[in-house]
């Protein structure tokens, strides 16, 4: 029998991660198992070659993590009251760090949301969901956002 004992719950913060949050609490007292909410700030690499001085791209980056730990915290005293969780702020390329994550801590279930983007911004924007569920080595349990 598979066992669920430590699921990611990747979240971008948006107004459709605590729907994101809430499966994978209930997937987490099911399985009495752990929960590691994971978020990704996107890296500025690629404007070190610009005229930005490398400083300011750091500066701004350390900026964007700070908020994105405090913004952590809440999220998971809002959203994890009653299971065992800890929050991950990472750097990186999303799809690459999450993969990454789950190999490097065992993890055994993904929950993640896709903005279920069509067209031309799909084209733009990508989808991590898509590139996570291709090449993820445990499940993969992605949501759409509920449409009001």
């Amino acid at each position: 029998m598979a066992e669920i004992r430590k699921i990611i719950c990747a979240v971008d913060f948006a107004e459709f991660s605590p729907q994101v949050a809430d499966y994978a609490g209930t997937l987490a007292k099911a399985f009495q198992g752990e929960i590691h909410v994971l978020y990704i700030v996107p890296t500025m690499s690629q404007y070190v070659g610009l005229q930005v001085a490398p400083s300011s791209i750091e500066n701004f980056v350390g900026e964007i993590i700070s908020g994105a730990e405090e913004t952590m915290n809440k999220f998971i005293q809002d959203h994890f009251s009653d299971v065992s969780v800890q929050g991950k702020v990472i750097t990186g390329y999303a799809a690459e760090e999450i993969l990454r994550y789950a190999d490097e801590q065992n993890m055994d279930l993904l929950v993640m949301g896709t903005h279920g983007r069509k067209g031309i911004d799909r084209i733009l924007f990508g989808s991590v969901a898509e590139r996570v569920v291709k090449s993820s080595p445990i499940p993969v349990l992605t949501l759409r956002p509920k449409q009001s």
